[in-house]
């Protein structure tokens, strides 16, 4: 089936929220409840929210392209890495890894999939660097006290 080309949209975010899965151990996975956020101020980026058992949402920052590239092919080597499944399973992995402990999140394809279109509606990919506001962020930057 042919693809649709990547429509513009005038709104500047995007959100969804996601049904991820924490893999325990093999066959055992715990619901871990997640929303993807896309911004244009930040067109590079992409935020997850985890809502898990604590009192705090826990907020993860990377690339979008990893988001993109993890849909067909093993991407990152840092915190954040992103894979499809093996075989003809339907799902990407996301693997997190911080300072104390490391998880390793299913997601749906098609759901990712969706996000990362409904962003490149925004911004396509590989145009990230049209939508920064170079002079905003040098302001902020010799602004903020850090800056001096």
């Amino acid at each position: 089936m042919p693809s649709v080309p990547v429509q513009r949209s005038a709104g500047s975010a995007v959100t969804v929220r996601l049904d991820l899965w924490s893999v325990v151990c093999p066959g055992f996975k715990v619901h871990a409840p997640a929303c993807l956020k896309y911004d244009t101020t930040d067109p590079y980026a992409v935020r997850m929210d985890n809502y898990v058992d604590r009192d705090e949402t826990v907020t993860w920052l990377f690339a979008r392209e990893l988001l993109a590239t993890g849909l067909s092919e093993r991407a990152g080597t840092g915190d954040v890495s992103v894979f499809p499944g093996a075989g003809d399973t339907r799902t990407v992995f996301i693997l997190l890894r911080g300072e104390e402990c490391e998880a390793l999140l299913q997601a749906e394809e098609e759901d990712i999939r969706t996000f990362v279109r409904r962003t490149e509606c925004l911004v396509p990919l590989g145009s990230e660097s049209d939508h920064l506001d170079l002079d905003a962020l040098l302001l902020r930057l010799l602004e903020s006290p850090s800056g001096r």
